[in-house]
């Protein structure tokens, strides 16, 4: 199956000129879901990985059934407000706004080798600010996965020096 297919596009969504990649239509077909995360759980299961570093609020969806199946700890990065503990932040712009995510300060350890997991890359402001988060925190990044890339909207550029893996991409779509 070509998951690229179970991906519903929402033009003028949020704003206009934004053409929306909506993943829940993928989430709602079993075997579009259940590849996704076999695909991602294959290219990782024989590396040494720690964590799974999941984004608010989709690449939780992916990366805690990806944390699972590895057998490996799962830590969320979410909007600021949401995390009950002692937290650092990181503010972002995204392309059509700007917001703060956050971090438990003891969520992943020096050295330790992680995994981002978000659903989307679009102009890499939410990915670029959690890279800068966990680099604070002092652990390695092994990659960054995501079910989709937007590759016209350049956000590997925001996230340089980090290996980047996506399953399917919408080019110039």
């Amino acid at each position: 199956m070509d998951v690229k297919t179970t991906i519903r596009s929402i033009p003028g969504w949020p704003i206009e000129g934004v053409v929306f990649r909506d993943l829940t239509t993928l989430m709602q077909n079993p075997q579009a879901y259940g590849q996704s995360c076999d695909i991602l759980y294959e290219r990782y299961k024989d590396q040494d990985v720690g964590k799974i570093v999941g984004i608010d609020a989709r690449g939780f969806v992916f990366g805690a059934v990806l944390a699972y199946k590895l057998g490996i700890g799962f830590v969320p990065v979410r909007k600021k407000g949401k995390l009950p503990w002692n937290t650092i932040e990181e503010t972002y712009t995204l392309e059509y706004g700007e917001d703060t995510l956050e971090i438990h300060e003891d969520a992943v350890e020096k050295g330790e080798k992680v995994v981002i997991v978000d659903d989307l890359i679009a102009t890499g402001g939410t990915i670029g600010a959690t890279v800068k988060l966990v680099k604070k925190l002092g652990a390695d990044i092994v990659e960054c996965a995501f079910v989709v890339e937007l590759p016209e909207l350049k956000g590997r550029e925001q996230i340089q020096g980090c290996n980047v893996f996506a399953i399917t991409e919408f080019d110039g779509e």
